[in-house]
């Protein structure tokens, strides 16, 4: 009897170490129920859509995220990385899902699925105060400045040339480079365009717009389980009125 209460004691304590190494996945909260956590990747550098606010990311698509993981009975975490390295990481399985105002692309679709759009983008250009940038027809031959890995890139190599765009880790890295003369203008989306442009006098936004896209989350194309709940989540986030309101809470009409 002895020996085999020393067995059991054994394979109880090998099972609590096997799951302490993997890390598992899940929280308990005060109720006594276990919840799993939904992973989401963002490049927290895209106000209003993701930013910091003293050390917490917050911004639309965090909010949306969050209400969509308390529809799945799931506790939210939100990881900050490279942009161009978001879609990569939930191709592979390192993140449950990505949010970061992304633009649904043929290239990003090869790699990973998007679930229906929640969101519109509009691509904007930054210039100093003077330029002699006027419109999108002005910039043939100018040097560009985009966040690495965004449409606005793609969009500016395609037309004006990929030894004609400079590309930064971040938006706010690339609106530096024009504020120092490095690039002669920025193409980002509108929200952000409109915050640095606030945050940073001498700057403005074009008139012409330069491009209209569509966001939505992307997921691995293997994770057809979170695919349908997310976009269950997110018809009952519309169909409420709970996205909108998220949406006027960072972008008010003007």
């Amino acid at each position: 009897m002895k020996i085999m209460k020393k067995l059991i004691a054994a394979a109880a304590l090998a099972a609590l170490t096997l799951c302490l190494l993997a890390g598992c996945a899940e929280k308990t909260p005060a109720g006594g129920d276990t919840k799993k956590t939904l992973v989401m990747a963002t490049n927290a550098q895209f106000p209003p859509y993701e930013y910091y606010d003293g050390d917490n990311i917050v911004g639309i698509d965090a909010e949306v995220a969050a209400l969509i993981a308390e529809k799945l009975g799931m506790e939210l975490e939100i990881a900050d990385i490279e942009f161009d390295s978001i879609v990569p990481g939930v191709q592979t399985g390192k993140y449950d899902m990505g949010m970061a105002g992304m633009t649904v692309r043929e290239d990003r679709l090869e790699k990973v699925n998007f679930t229906s759009s929640y969101a519109k983008g509009v691509q904007v250009v930054i210039v100093k105060e003077g330029s002699d940038i006027a419109s999108i027809d002005d910039l043939e031959g100018k040097t560009i400045g985009a966040q690495q890995g965004t449409t606005g890139a793609i969009y500016a190599a395609d037309d004006y040339g990929a030894e004609n765009v400079t590309t930064y880790a971040s938006g706010n890295l690339a609106v530096e480079g024009l504020k120092t003369g490095k690039v002669d203008c920025v193409i980002i989306d509108n929200e952000p365009a409109k915050a640095y442009v606030k945050a940073n006098e001498g700057l403005k936004i074009l008139d012409t717009e330069y491009a209209n896209e569509d966001y939505a989350i992307a997921i691995a194309k293997e994770n057809t389980e979170l695919m349908d709940k997310v976009n269950s989540a997110l018809e009952e986030l519309i169909a409420d009125g709970e996205l909108q309101k998220i949406i006027d809470k960072y972008i008010p009409a003007e």
